[in-house]
């Protein structure tokens, strides 16, 4: 048993965390000894003589080979962080995770990264401006991670999936466990197209706790966090720590002051994240650094479509908040029929968008 298969059967023990591998790591010449010892001898590593019983019980009867054939079987490819072909990036951080499990296109993992991140429950503004923003940087090259969460992630992850740079679904739970399970579609166009990474053995089902696990290497592997509408509170903002801690760049995309699912983003502007109104503000902190990247902005810009008069008083009433069709009636004191009919006509110009419940927003 070499490095690599016995830190893939270390993995695979349930009570065995990041921090015992590595008291075995650095409190080992090589790992292969494992092979050698008895339980009493992990205790002047500071393990306790149940857990190392376990662990040794472990590697005797099952050894990392076995794990990675079986894993091999299900589609599931494996990178430990003895191998060459282990992120650069994420190598360089305070806690590498030790094992990779993946499903899809490991050579994402070569390309930059940017890790987009944000609220669960975003506006619609919130869901146009991380797609639009994923797809424009992956469209440069970049890969875009983030965990697959409700919100902001799924919308990036739809943004840059079929773009050159792609995209990486960072879990919370094995590659092999859907959750959120409404993202049903893009777990397996991920999958197909993208690649989902986690640091969980296969059949680990998504816990609370693993979510700041998966944060950091979301941050860890990335360039730099984009972070689009997060509250105060919200979890995205540990992700940006997360950025800080490792000397990675944080970037926050503004929104409404009257928001407050813009107030954790407006709050980093504030300590120093770096402004983002359009995809060029990324762009600019990398072109020349990174290499592997091309800007070409956008393939087909959009044409500013002229608007009556009357078109643009009611464009001018609505914003990226969704309003009620009778909130827009009061405000435009216009008859509804001729309302309609400019909503209608501002709907298929693309400068507004209709939502459930008779709402509209700009676009």
């Amino acid at each position: 048993m070499d490095n690599r298969t016995a830190l893939l059967a270390l993995n695979e023990i349930k009570q065995v965390g990041w921090k015992t591998i590595l008291k075995l790591v650095s409190g080992l010449p090589d790992l292969s000894m494992l092979a050698s010892l008895e339980a009493g001898d992990l205790t002047r590593l500071d393990i306790p003589l149940p857990l190392g019983e376990k662990i040794l019980s472990a590697l005797r009867d099952s050894g990392g080979e076995a794990w990675e054939e079986k894993y091999q079987e299900k589609g599931i490819q494996v990178v430990t962080l003895y191998d060459p072909s282990y992120p650069a990036l994420l190598k360089q951080t305070s806690q590498p995770p030790w094992v990779l499990y993946g499903i899809g296109n490991f050579r994402l993992l070569e390309r930059p990264c940017l890790a987009m991140v944000g609220t669960r429950v975003p506006t619609p503004y919130g869901r146009k401006v991380a797609e639009d923003l994923a797809r424009a940087m992956a469209r440069a090259g970049f890969c875009i991670v983030s965990g697959m969460a409700r919100g902001i992630d799924t919308s990036a992850h739809r943004g840059a999936v079929s773009e050159k740079g792609g995209t990486i679904a960072m879990l919370g739970c094995g590659v092999d466990v859907l959750y959120p399970p409404e993202n049903r579609a893009i777990y397996a166009e991920i999958g197909e197209k993208g690649l989902l990474l986690s640091e969980f053995p296969p059949g680990t089902s998504a816990k609370p706790g693993l979510f700041p696990l998966r944060n950091r290497i979301i941050a860890g592997l990335s360039w730099g966090t984009i972070v689009v509408e997060a509250a105060l509170r919200s979890g995205s903002l540990i992700t940006a720590d997360q950025a800080l801690e490792e000397s990675r760049d944080v970037f926050a995309v503004p929104g409404p002051i009257t928001s407050p699912k813009s107030l954790g983003a407006m709050s980093l502007i504030k300590q120093g994240a770096k402004l983002v109104t359009e995809p060029e503000d990324i762009w600019q902190e990398y072109a020349g650094r990174v290499s592997g990247l091309s800007w070409e902005g956008d393939k087909e810009p959009l044409q500013a479509a002229e608007l009556t008069s009357e078109e643009e008083a009611i464009w001018n009433l609505l914003s990226h908040e969704p309003q009620t069709l009778d909130s827009i009636l009061e405000q435009s004191q216009t008859n509804f029929g001729h309302l309609h009919t400019i909503l209608l006509s501002l709907t298929l110009k693309k400068k507004i968008k209709p939502l459930p419940g008779a709402a509209y927003v700009v676009i």
